[in-house]
């Protein structure tokens, strides 16, 4: 079995860093000319699958959006899912499932289990329970060929205060940050000498319009972790920026977008993935 850890870094080498984001906003929905229902939001998902297939090499849904719809909804995600992974894209499902370890246990196996309805490649995940309420979801998703991305520095500005408090357990001058007690207590996976290639399948979520130097999000503490980077495109930071933002760490790096290129409408969706690709492309020469 190949694990995510060389399947994603295929696909990085590949493709490139673009991410293609599957958010079916209502708005999306309306531009498109589609209705606020869960058939619209299956139709607008299969068609950005379908774009993104060969152009990328990850998407990431995000569950949100179908969940709305309840059982219409999960079912047009279960389909999606599906289609994406069988079109050979890494698939990200965007859920950010954070509670006590049974209860994560079990989202562990609704998303990360093969054979299972929602199968995905990786699931993003909150430690903000505690990091150690995820160690048999980072072990269950090793011992199934999968990847999880936990939430270390998020894009949103209200998360700011909270990521950058310091933990009370450690010297008031370790300088230590919440976000940085993250990823050292996610990251050990990564660590093991089962990988013998750059990246483990423990990643973490790094906003590219933080400042992780700020959060004490070093490259030495990032090093072997897949990092997945919202904030690209809509919100501000632009392919030009990512050397920039990440150093020596850019290989590493999924820049996620998703309104910069579902915007564009179906008609014109295929030739921004291209667009956007090329960008990051020239960014990276």
């Amino acid at each position: 079995m190949t694990g995510f850890a060389e399947r994603l870094r295929a696909a990085l080498d590949t493709h490139g860093p673009l991410c293609v984001g599957i958010d079916p906003h209502a708005h999306l929905l309306a531009e498109w000319g589609l209705g606020d229902t869960a058939a619209a939001v299956r139709d607008f998902a299969l068609r950005t699958v379908d774009a993104a297939a060969g152009r990328v090499g990850v998407v990431k849904p995000q569950v949100a959006f179908f969940e709305r719809f309840g059982a219409g909804g999960f079912a047009a995600l279960e389909e999606t899912l599906a289609a994406a992974r069988a079109a050979g894209l890494i698939v990200i499902a965007d859920a950010k499932r954070g509670d006590i370890g049974s209860t994560m246990a079990a989202y562990a196996a609704a998303w990360l289990t093969p054979g299972s309805p929602l199968e995905a490649d990786a699931l993003t995940v909150s430690a903000y329970l505690g990091p150690d309420s995820l160690r048999e979801t980072l072990t269950g998703a090793v011992r199934a060929g999968k990847g999880v991305f936990v939430l270390a520095a998020t894009s949103n500005p209200e998360a700011t205060p909270l990521q950058t408090a310091h933990p009370v357990d450690v010297a008031a001058d370790d300088g230590q940050t919440v976000a940085a007690r993250v990823a050292r207590d996610v990251t050990w996976v990564n660590g093991s000498a089962a990988f013998t290639g750059d990246l483990g399948p423990i990643g973490l979520v790094v906003g590219a319009t933080v400042d992780r130097w700020e959060l004490g999000l070093t490259d030495d503490l990032l090093r072997g972790a897949p990092l997945l980077a919202p904030g690209f495109g809509a919100q501000g930071a632009q392919p030009t920026d990512l050397s920039r933002l990440f150093g020596a760490l850019s290989r590493n790096v999924l820049a996620s977008e998703s309104r910069s290129i579902l915007s564009a409408g179906p008609a014109d969706l295929a030739s921004r993935i291209e667009q956007r690709r090329a960008l990051y492309r020239e960014g990276r020469s």
